[in-house]
């Protein structure tokens, strides 16, 4: 299985960049999603990678092979759509068997266990025989994966395949996904804008936006450290709160909602903003050290067991995931602690590394 190397791959198109720049490597026998929002390139991106887009700059290599120029059965890449082509007159097990009849490196018997395996992988053997006609959409896309995957290419491109498929094939088709993962070893390359899907199915998530890499690291990483406003803001549910400095005073500078103060790092306060995610943020009923005053402001919503508030905090708005029954409704007053550990630092939308950012005691 090769790797995919990108060296600062660019499409144009007019006077609209799609993307900008890009330069990457997706590691052999691994999955790497290509997120974001929508109009954010990864689609572009990817059809470059398959072939099926020519880049306006860089180059493409798979396994240190150039294949930039090259077509997209020369690459040897296999590629599953938003909608599945399939031959409705055709059976299933026919449909994905389709493919291999041109390999002329396999006997009809290694044809036949290929697609006995790939059948399944996917927990299609009971359709076997029906006709793709009586299937719906989300087990036609399933025959769409396995006909890819049952080429056994070395690269294979998923160009968000569970977008047009209800909730519950939706999530057969991940369980699919896994699976096939599990059993056979390729080199895939994932393109969707649904979060919860790239943190489930991928080894390393590349988040763009507006044509350009973002970053790119293991889901978790991604998660935990952004390395901007733009990955706390679109990872996560709701994504991370930003507040502004609303003091300064001897070198260290306060921020909305947190006790605490930090001294200013190089380059001033200019552009300087603090963000933390939901999750981390404290409320309590009653005041102590550490703690800001504030008010309950928006209803409770519950979200995957938690309940989501909105806060109002030194004339920010703050959300707050927390245990069900803390009796919190709007008009409540409330005290919030945001623990420094969970606090990080951004200017102008970009993270600061500092080496040694520094807490105040709490002020209040």
């Amino acid at each position: 299985m090769p790797d995919i190397r990108l060296e600062g791959l660019t499409r144009r198109f007019g006077a609209a960049t799609a993307v900008d720049d890009v330069s990457m490597v997706f590691a052999e026998g691994t999955v790497t999603c290509l997120l974001g929002p929508s109009g954010c390139g990864k689609t572009t991106l990817m059809r470059m990678i398959a072939g099926l887009e020519v880049p306006t700059a860089g180059r493409i290599r798979f396994g240190g092979r150039d294949v930039t120029g090259l077509s997209a059965r020369q690459r040897g890449v296999a590629m599953v759509f938003q909608y599945p082509v399939m031959y409705r007159t055709l059976t299933v097990a026919e449909n994905i068997g389709l493919p291999l009849a041109r390999d002329r490196g396999l006997s009809a018997a290694q044809r036949c266990a290929r697609v006995d395996e790939v059948l399944d992988v996917l927990n299609l053997s009971a359709q076997r025989d029906e006709r793709i006609s009586g299937l719906d959409m989300g087990a036609r896309q399933k025959v769409a994966v396995g006909r890819a995957i049952a080429r056994r290419c070395d690269v294979v491109l998923f160009d968000e395949p569970t977008t047009n498929v209800e909730v519950h094939a939706k999530l057969q088709l991940i369980r699919a996904f896994k699976e096939f993962r599990r059993r056979i070893r390729q080199t895939v390359v994932y393109v969707t804008h649904d979060q919860t899907e790239a943190m489930t199915l991928a080894d390393q998530i590349a988040l763009m936006q507006a044509g350009v890499l973002s970053q790119c690291a293991a889901p978790r990483v991604l998660y935990d450290q952004p390395d901007s406003e733009f990955g706390g803001w679109f990872l996560g549910s709701p994504g991370m709160n930003f507040l502004d400095p609303v003091g300064e005073d001897g070198g260290r500078v306060r921020f909305a909602g947190i006790a605490r103060a930090v001294a200013v790092p190089e380059g001033g306060m200019a552009g300087l903003r603090a963000g933390i995610r939901p999750e981390y943020v404290r409320v309590f009923s009653q005041a102590s050290a550490g703690r800001v005053a504030g008010r309950v402001t928006g209803n409770c919503i519950t979200i995957g067991g938690q309940h989501l508030l909105t806060l109002s905090v030194d004339g920010a708005e703050l959300k707050a995931k927390v245990p069900p029954g803390g009796g919190m409704v709007p008009g409540s007053a409330a005290y919030v602690e945001c623990p420094a550990a969970n606090v990080m630092l951004f200017r102008n939308g970009q993270r600061l590394f500092e080496p040694s950012v520094s807490w105040s005691s709490p002020l209040r």
